[in-house]
């Protein structure tokens, strides 16, 4: 390392003909990506979730604090316990705290109570925002924007598990104490997302749905 802490960076220039090439595979290949609840019980290698988690931690984050931790879990009887779990709060949701406005934008995408997910796939990855850290004097100090780059992180894992050919799911239970208790983790880490990954199953399905146009998601000023 150099005496001021900095290096070279490491970048290379693209011609603008192979620019547009691959911004448009890239495109392609993620409007093809599409959510879906149903996996199959398939086996996933630990190294492919292992890849997924290490692209993530790729992210940027404010002042390079990384406040994400990944827990990936294979084992069933964690699975079941986490499922069950889940199903409680989400009953609870849907049949009393959910707001109508909320049941509306769910009714045409077919979700309910059960969450069949946490147990068919092979793998359950939680994301938790970390908002302490470790100082060098033992004690903790904040993070900062962990939201935001916990945010960015996630997107980045979907991006690296869509890319490897398998599919996930962006799970929100709530609230999500109770991932805390179950896989013992400590008062500062919260649970931001539950991302099952796996093969769909034979069966799978998605809405039939469209994304918005370019011309209602971004305004260019030129």
């Amino acid at each position: 390392m150099s005496s001021d802490g900095f290096i070279p960076l490491s970048w290379n220039e693209v011609a603008p003909d192979e620019m547009l090439k691959k911004a448009r595979e890239l495109f392609s290949q993620m409007d093809a990506r599409r959510t879906t609840r149903h996996f199959s019980t398939r086996e996933v290698p630990k190294e492919l979730i292992e890849l997924a988690i290490k692209s993530a931690s790729t992210a940027p984050s404010g002042a390079h604090l990384q406040p994400w931790k990944f827990i990936a879990v294979s084992n069933s009887e964690i699975k079941q316990k986490m499922r069950d779990a889940a199903e409680i709060e989400e009953r609870k949701t849907y049949d009393s705290r959910m707001p109508e406005a909320w049941r509306e934008v769910l009714e045409p995408l077919g979700t309910d109570a059960i969450k069949a997910h946490m147990t068919d796939a092979p793998w359950l990855v939680v994301l938790f925002r970390q908002t302490k850290r470790d100082r060098s004097n033992g004690e903790y100090g904040p993070t900062y924007y962990s939201t935001e780059s916990c945010g960015i992180a996630a997107g980045m894992f979907i991006h690296a598990i869509h890319n490897m050919g398998l599919v996930t799911l962006t799970h929100t239970p709530s609230p999500m104490g109770f991932l805390r208790d179950i896989l013992g983790r400590p008062e500062h880490e919260h649970a931001m997302l539950v991302l099952p990954v796996g093969y769909p199953s034979e069966s799978a399905k998605v809405p039939d749905i469209s994304r918005k146009s370019l011309e209602e998601i971004s305004e260019f000023l030129e």
